[in-house]
């Protein structure tokens, strides 16, 4: 079962949340509370963008809509929008953590 863990800045401890069927990153984050801001949730804005620090492999390939984004954005080659980014479903880790934190 892939398991979601959120790092942020000033939590006490990471958030986690297992995912046994996958799905959006952004109801996963809404789920735990997740440390990431959103605003839009449509890849318009870039505020959700995250940092996959483990287990990209994990997250489906991004729509052209969020590659263009992300281009746009100009940060990490691991970076992904949370409001857009799935969850496979199946065994495994995805470590995130808010870009710029």
């Amino acid at each position: 079962m892939p398991k979601v863990e959120f790092q942020g800045v000033g939590m006490a401890r990471d958030k986690q949340v297992d995912a046994p069927e996958g799905g959006d990153l952004v109801d996963l984050c809404d789920q735990v509370l997740a440390p990431i801001p959103f605003s839009c949730r449509s890849a318009s804005c870039g505020t959700c963008q995250v940092e996959v620090l483990e287990g990209m492999e994990f997250l489906e390939e991004p729509s052209d809509e969020e590659r263009e984004l992300l281009d746009l954005l100009d940060g990490p080659v691991s970076s992904r929008l949370a409001c857009q980014a799935r969850v496979k479903p199946g065994a495994g880790l995805v470590r995130l953590k808010p870009i710029g934190s």
